[in-house]
């Protein structure tokens, strides 16, 4: 693994957006997997009190319900000096028919930055489009960066690195998996992903992480068969049968998903110490079952905390 200063001169974000992942290379990964390191070795010093954002503003819209994001990203501008301007729900923003480069162009002469939650990846890119100032993807239909870099984190903190492990995820091939795809492969990792016929994960993730994989030696596969997904895995990873917006479709997903569910005879397959994640919130007998995702394998604590400071590192990061 290369080495890197924890300096701005190694920072390709600055200013920039980050809408799937696919923005980050393989060292950029790096760089904010010692920038979380470092940053929460300060949190408990005297360091802590250095507040980089102090003085500016970072609107934070969810569109969608959020525990996890809204709380992590709130805690973590406020955590580095900076001021959350919160956007809660459909009327918040993009509303009243004003136009999104109206309401964008407005918005960034007041705030630093955009972090935006919301349902087609079409109009996060169409923020950004407009937006002069970082924009942030806390979770679209199609992928959910902040949330696989606390994955990457965790895992790291683990597993003592990324480079040569095997992960396995289960279920839908869904934002979750469309990222996983992209950070396993600039993590270098290998990543099966088992899914039933028809809810592959989408073609342009699986071509940028192939992309990103030709320089990491990652291995990315789909396979239908999920014990022979989790044979020797090292890491284990699913998410919900069903996303928000998909509530209709419940009954037949889980049919059609239920052979993929996360449980004691399914771990059993997996490498001796493998970690279980999820990134919540989790359907307990549904994708995982109780003795998984409470068994000294799961790790969906730390993963849930690791948001808080992956998002910290990130937006120092993107705003300086």
């Amino acid at each position: 693994m290369t080495i890197l200063r924890d300096g701005d001169d190694m920072n390709d974000l600055l200013g920039r957006d980050v809408l799937t992942l696919g923005e980050f290379t393989p060292e950029l990964l790096q760089f904010f997997l010692q920038r979380v390191s470092v940053q929460k070795r300060m949190a408990s010093t005297a360091a802590s009190a250095s507040k980089p954002l102090a003085g500016r503003s970072i609107a934070i819209i969810m569109l969608k319900p959020s525990l996890r994001t809204r709380v992590s990203f709130e805690i973590a501008v406020t955590r580095l000096g900076g001021t959350p301007v919160l956007l809660i729900g459909e009327g918040s923003a993009f509303s009243r028919g004003e136009s999104v480069k109206d309401t964008v162009k407005v918005l960034e002469r007041y705030v630093d930055a955009i972090v935006l939650r919301t349902y087609e990846q079409s109009h996060i890119e169409e923020v950004a489009e407009h937006a002069s100032v970082p924009v942030i993807n806390a979770l679209t239909d199609d992928y959910h960066p902040c949330q696989v870099l606390a994955d990457l984190v965790t895992i790291s903190e683990h597993k003592g690195r990324t480079a040569g492990l095997r992960a396995a995820y289960f279920g839908d091939g869904n934002n979750m998996a469309n990222t996983l795809m992209i950070g396993a492969a600039l993590s270098g990792m290998d990543l099966t992903v088992s899914c039933p016929t028809g809810f592959d994960p989408l073609p342009s993730a699986l071509a940028r992480a192939e992309e990103i994989a030709q320089s990491t030696g990652s291995r990315l596969t789909i396979e239908r068969d999920p014990r022979i997904a989790a044979a020797g895995a090292d890491v284990i990873i699913t998410d919900t049968w069903a996303s928000m917006g998909q509530e209709g479709e419940h009954d037949e997903r889980a049919r059609q998903f239920a052979p993929y569910q996360v449980n004691a005879d399914l771990m059993a397959q997996a490498a001796p110490g493998a970690l279980f994640l999820h990134c919540l919130p989790a359907h307990r007998g549904e994708e995982v079952t109780d003795e998984v995702i409470d068994s000294a394998a799961s790790v969906v604590y730390d993963e849930a905390e690791n948001r808080l400071h992956a998002q910290k590192a990130l937006l120092t990061m993107v705003m300086g």
